[in-house]
């Protein structure tokens, strides 16, 4: 595995993928992986949070074949996609390797070099409209946490990293392997890719109150599954009338309204980031029809998905928790 690194890149983004090969490795991954972070002329590599790590290898004296060839993502990603010198080397490399793969905002340094044209590629759902407009050769989905077309794979926001990771080794090793370094990371037994990112995406403040924030969280990550008031209150395990009351105490709003636009939202940042039809994105963000959808949109932000598409930024919702009609 060698990961492309550049200054001002996310740490993570090489953290995470090396840190769970490294248990892969202990754990018995036969053959072993071998780990190097490359740059341009092996200069250290300035993470966004300051901290300062060592190259291992040059880019210009690595010859291949390489087994994975990964570039990380982090704020530094529109001057590495401009560096003339580290796109070729990249493009050079994504030759004579088995797999390549980006993590985040490392797709536009893939795109850059030519590599993602006429592929489905994700990036972090903040990213992807530009990612688009940059580079219209490439079909820019924000919606899951990593897509593989061919052999090339391109990953979301900061910690699907980790899932793409854990799905790399569990096609090299199976698994069993997989799994077993999921438990040691004390992480998820591998999210699947079409999960969608828009787990970030909830309308509602952070809650003082633990058993909301708890329902926030599950609300957000699953938009597509039953989040009915019943449903919510039996997850919680407390009755729908207590649970209206906390969420009208804490978020000012009915369980309902809070689930309406969470689900509203999370298909707002879809519509603008990606290339998904209408009835793609409402049955990803829970909706019945694309037509629910539109009305949702009217609802929350005064205009349908077409128009949305089109503004140039996002428009504030009219009002908070405001649809006028029920969950679908």
């Amino acid at each position: 595995m060698l990961i492309v690194g550049y200054d001002d890149t996310q740490i993570l983004d090489i953290a995470s993928p090396s840190g769970a090969l490294d248990v892969a490795t202990r754990y018995g991954a036969d053959p072993p992986y071998a780990i190097d972070l490359a740059t341009v002329g092996r200069a250290p590599v300035r993470s966004s949070s300051g901290i300062t790590l060592r190259a291992g290898r040059s880019l210009e004296e690595v010859t291949g074949p390489l087994d994975t060839l990964m570039v990380a993502g982090g704020a530094g990603y529109a001057r590495a996609a401009a560096d003339p010198r580290l796109v070729t080397h990249v493009r050079r490399l994504a030759r004579t390797s088995r797999r390549v793969a980006s993590i985040c905002t490392g797709a536009y340094v893939l795109a850059a070099a030519g590599l993602l044209d006429h592929r489905r590629a994700t990036t972090h759902w903040g990213y992807g409209a530009e990612l688009a407009a940059r580079h219209p050769a490439v079909a820019v989905d924000t919606a899951p946490l990593y897509v593989r077309d061919g052999n090339v794979y391109t990953s979301a926001g900061v910690t699907s990293a980790l899932d793409l990771t854990l799905a790399l080794i569990e096609d090299d090793h199976g698994p069993t392997l997989a799994r077993a370094v999921a438990r040691e990371l004390v992480s998820y037994l591998q999210r699947p890719a079409d999960q969608a990112q828009i787990s970030v995406h909830l309308a509602a403040p952070p809650s003082g109150d633990r058993l909301v924030r708890d329902l926030t969280g599950h609300i957000a990550a699953h938009l597509a599954d039953d989040l009915t008031p019943a449903a919510l209150a039996a997850r919680a395990g407390v009755s729908t009338r207590h649970l209206t009351r906390l969420f009208t105490a804490h978020l000012g709003t009915t369980p309902a309204r809070a689930v309406r636009a969470a689900r509203t939202e999370a298909a707002a940042q879809l519509v603008r980031s990606s290339g998904l039809p209408l009835a793609a994105i409402a049955r990803r963000c829970g909706f019945r029809s694309a037509q629910t959808l539109r009305q949702a949109f009217l609802d929350h932000y005064g205009v349908g998905g077409d128009t949305l598409r089109k503004m140039p930024d996002m428009p504030r919702p009219r009002a908070p928790y405001a649809p006028h009609t029920p969950v679908a």
